[in-house]
């Protein structure tokens, strides 16, 4: 075959500029996201078995509570087992299975942990999801007499939930909630939840993209990707056409 029918006889730089715009396109697939699958997310099925009565009382999955923070909620937790067979158990994860919610996969855990009606009846469980920020709780039957859907929905919606919106303070979140629970089902007064500063809320609105920018920055990335899909496509098909009529 004659050398000037060869495309690239003429050189390697229609190769190396192939692949400097595959690398290029690349390299904006995952900087806008695309093409990146999301950190593996958990099913109850994959936390380790708590039985009724076990030793555990926190799992850090996502890794949000330090080392002493987590002695100091096991052995409140563990206090409180000892002296009135109320257990409780917090979860922390980095993100729960596509198609749940957290209250779901606290339900699904709860069940899985305690199957039967005199497993679950002293057990409280709360769960907390570090991507999306919101929080599950499960109370069994005799422990309801003690913590009522009220309470149990303020420890999960305000006690955990103000200092997160205060700046991401998980130790003090997960240190607030045990100390509450502990206090409410050992037949003491509710100390309530924690107090709210509402010039942080104000000032932390400014901080977060709305739904409409979200929506817009996406599409805008969307047309941004779609634009150098057509240049990586006719700038190599364009090279080679030139390289070819000009070996000709």
């Amino acid at each position: 075959m004659p050398t000037s029918l060869l495309p690239w006889s003429h050189g390697s730089a229609p190769p190396a500029l192939g692949r400097i715009w595959v690398g290029l396109v690349l390299s904006v697939l995952l900087v806008l996201g695309w093409g990146v699958q999301p950190a593996q997310a958990i099913a109850p099925s994959q936390l380790p078995r708590v039985a009724a009565g076990q030793d555990t009382w926190l799992i850090d999955e996502a890794g949000l509570i330090s080392r002493i923070n987590e002695g100091k909620i096991s052995n409140r937790l563990a206090n409180l087992a000892v002296a009135t067979g109320n257990e409780v158990r917090l979860v922390t994860l980095h993100h729960f299975d596509y198609g749940d919610t957290v209250q779901t996969f606290t339900d699904q855990l709860f069940e899985r942990w305690y199957p039967t009606a005199e497993e679950q009846a002293h057990q409280t469980l709360l769960v907390l999801d570090e991507v999306t920020k919101t929080v599950g709780i499960r109370v069994g039957e005799a422990a309801a007499a003690l913590l009522p859907e009220d309470i149990a929905t303020s420890v999960a919606q305000e006690t955990v939930l103000v200092p997160l919106l205060q700046g991401d303070k998980y130790n003090q979140a997960l240190l607030d909630a045990s100390d509450r629970l502990t206090a409410v089902l050992s037949g003491q007064a509710d100390p309530g939840p924690p107090v709210f500063d509402e010039s942080f809320d104000t000032e932390s609105e400014s901080t977060f993209a709305s739904a409409q920018t979200t929506k817009e920055n996406r599409n805008n990335n969307a047309v941004l990707l779609i634009v150098l899909l057509v240049l990586a496509t006719v700038i190599p098909m364009a090279t080679y056409f030139w390289y070819v009529g000009f070996g000709n």
